[in-house]
């Protein structure tokens, strides 16, 4: 057990533009995922699957729904040293500025991090899809004596660019790392990361951002000898490897960066395949968030096929394919959505304010009857109205209109809009 000697900091995002507009209103680990989670529930979850419950989220940006859900869903019993506290960005006497990248942010906690007693920090990422043991990552750290741990993951050439790229000896030792490094510079970069990850053309290895330290290194790099580096795949992970033993723990599962809204949509739809990626159902490791004391859904007349429903919908839809369908969903007669993520609402209206506001010539909260939907995500309390066409598309150019994006043929409704009747978005 090494729980007890571990402290977890995850990371609560910058402002999150590449995956706006469902970051105009919420940071990053508050954006709803598979219909009823956030998508900080999934670092959260991993930790206390791992037996790590001593945990601090570091919050800045739009913050208000990411602190509220935390202070509702994560409350230990009173008999367990385990908390999940939020620290948001402060200024103070000793800093008058906001967190200025991952390793200020974590250097401006200190002081809050340093009341408990731990010999080990995991740093993680608020906005990352997998299933992971810490426990077995902090074991492999201590038995390697090593200074500093990071979990990696093979990658192709395709996505090599966009991560922090390392090389590593037969013992695991990194050796050499790049950010970010340009296509032409692969060759270089090529490990040996199994036969079986090979056979994929994974050949480079990837941080995924996720670090273990040791305690008093971290304290002494970002207070002592690098006090002025930002960031961890900067600054911070590139001047250790020359100085200490900093290691590589190779994970082989499924693991995504949510960094844009491609990348959110396609992680969102593979939860609806026969045997998904990233495992729901899993006893073991399960997913945890705030328990919402909702009705079942109602599904009246709708033909499904690889669709995941949530909590408390009501659907009269004609079919709804490959989708995921959020928490008090409402969906109209003879409705059609194919490849659709619908986030779901906040409320449901009564019976009396429906006649009220179609009296007004407003939609009731949801989508309505004869909609086609295809590539869309719906975000939350959306008004669509009667017989709309909202199809995405490859050939669709990049936009934002006040209503809706059009990100990578995705087309994204922006929450709490009104759609009206008859209204048409496609090519």
């Amino acid at each position: 057990m090494v729980g007890n000697k571990v402290i977890a900091i995850i990371l609560g995002g910058g402002a999150g533009t590449r995956l706006y507009p469902l970051t105009a209103t919420r940071s990053k680990p508050a954006v709803p995922v598979a219909g009823k989670y956030r998508l900080v529930d999934i670092p959260i979850s991993n930790c206390i699957n791992s037996d790590i419950s001593r945990i601090f989220v570091l919050t800045q940006f739009n913050s208000a729904s990411l602190n509220k859900h935390i202070k509702n869903t994560y409350q230990f019993s009173g008999f367990s040293k385990g908390f999940v506290d939020i620290l948001a960005a402060e200024q103070t006497p000793e800093s008058k500025s906001w967190f200025q990248g991952t390793a200020d942010a974590v250097r401006q906690s200190l002081k809050h991090v340093e009341r408990n007693e731990f010999e080990y920090v995991l740093i993680l990422s608020g906005d990352q899809l997998y299933q992971m043991d810490f426990e077995k990552m902090v074991d492999n750290h201590i038995n390697s004596k090593a200074s500093i741990s990071i979990a990696t993951i093979p990658v192709g050439e395709r996505e090599a660019t966009e991560f922090g790229i390392l090389k590593a000896d037969e013992n695991n030792c990194i050796k050499s790392f790049i950010e970010k490094p340009a296509q032409e510079l692969l060759p270089n970069w090529i490990s040996d990361t199994g036969d079986a990850m090979q056979q994929q053309g994974r050949n480079y290895l990837a941080s995924m951002g996720i670090y273990v330290f040791n305690r008093d290194l971290l304290f002494d790099l970002l207070l002592n000898e690098l006090t002025d580096a930002t960031d961890f795949g900067k600054e911070i992970i590139p001047t250790s490897i020359n100085n200490y033993k900093v290691i590589s723990y190779q994970y082989g599962g499924y693991w995504t960066d949510i960094g844009n809204i491609y990348s959110f949509f396609e992680a969102n739809l593979s939860l609806t395949l026969d045997i998904p990626p990233f495992n729901l159902f899993d006893n073991n490791r399960m997913v945890y968030s705030r328990a919402r004391m909702l009705p079942p859904s109602k599904v009246s007349g709708t033909t499904l096929a690889n669709t995941i429903i949530a909590e408390g919908c009501i659907i009269h839809a004609a079919t709804i394919q490959n989708s995921v369908i959020g928490n008090r969903s409402r969906i109209g007669l003879g409705s059609k959505l194919v490849s659709c993520y619908i986030i779901g609402n906040d409320y449901y209206e009564t019976i009396a304010e429906i006649a009220q506001n179609k009296e007004k010539g407003l939609p009731r909260i949801g989508i309505g009857d004869n909609c086609q939907l295809t590539n869309v995500i719906v975000d939350k309390d959306c008004r669509i109205g009667d017989n709309v066409i909202i199809k995405g598309s490859v050939d669709m150019p990049n936009t934002d209109h006040s209503l809706f994006s059009v990100k990578d043929g995705i087309v994204v409704i922006k929450k709490g809009v009104v759609i009206p009747d008859g209204y048409k978005i496609s090519v």
